[in-house]
């Protein structure tokens, strides 16, 4: 009797999780998936986790992040395989939105590039007066210099500072490496060379690379990011309305205290914009 009795009440068990989770499949399913092209930086500073996920349990989104470079992440936007983009280059960002591709930017944050290097500073620009002249020591001494080499924003940033020291860079030296920014810095730390990078995964990194700031401040070191949706003229398919959502969160009180009060070790990685 009490067999059969364990015979009940393990059938009602499995009638019980069977339906939970049938349930939970479901609600699954249901799941609003939005597709965010977004930039190494973003990601390597460890900010995405933590903007991201309140949004998600407040509206019922879930965010798959595509993680690549500036140039990549707005060829996704063009192709309509995203239904929203966050990058940080804003001449080809204007030329985004002016193409169709792109609906309702908006300023979300900026940080700063810094040019990294070995302690020794071997091409001596820590007291140079402006990038360019920081960037031709290192040119006419041919000390190595790491370059992203993959149109992100910080390629783009990189090959427009080149052109205002009327130099193309190329020999040994200069090493195109094809990769995002925690890859790059791993690579110029191998090799004790230069590198242009953002504050922000500079300051998540800095305990994994022994290369220190020297040169900053410059006013063409300038980073600002901007958010926007791809346009649902132009793609039918995209989650416009949640793109919308994801705009508004990014750029509101709510979302903009979480860039500011972002830090690592007591340093803010990222400043807001939209709400100062």
């Amino acid at each position: 009797m009490k067999s059969k009795k364990n015979y009940v009440l393990f059938g009602l068990i499995l009638v019980i999780l069977a339906g939970a989770s049938f349930s939970f499949n479901t609600i699954y399913a249901k799941t609003t998936h939005l597709r965010l092209a977004t930039t190494t930086s973003t990601e390597n500073s460890g900010l995405l986790e933590v903007l991201l996920l309140p949004f998600e349990v407040k509206f019922g989104v879930k965010v798959d992040v595509i993680v690549v470079g500036t140039g990549k992440a707005l060829k996704l936007g063009e192709n309509g395989d995203v239904d929203v983009v966050l990058v940080h280059a804003r001449a080809a960002e204007d030329k985004f939105i002016q193409e169709g591709y792109g609906v309702n930017r908006r300023d979300v944050m900026y940080n700063d590039f810094i040019i990294l290097g070995p302690f020794d500073d071997p091409a001596k620009i820590k007291d140079e007066k402006n990038v360019v002249l920081a960037l031709r020591k290192i040119s006419e001494q041919k000390i190595y210099f790491v370059s992203r080499g993959d149109d992100s924003g910080t390629h783009k940033k990189e090959k427009s500072l080149w052109q205002k020291t009327g130099i193309n860079p190329q020999g040994k030296w200069y090493m195109e490496v094809g990769q995002g920014m925690g890859a790059a810095l791993q690579i110029a730390y191998e090799k004790q060379a230069y590198i242009l990078c953002d504050r922000g995964t500079f300051l998540a990194y800095k305990d994994k690379i022994d290369l220190i700031i020297l040169f900053e401040g410059d006013p063409l070191l300038f980073n600002p990011y901007g958010i926007m949706a791809v346009n649902p003229a132009l793609y039918p398919q995209v989650k416009y309305i949640e793109a919308m959502q994801l705009i508004a969160w990014v750029t509101s009180v709510e979302g903009q205290k979480i860039i500011k009060e972002y830090k690592k070790e007591g340093e803010a990685l990222f400043y807001s914009m939209a709400i100062k």
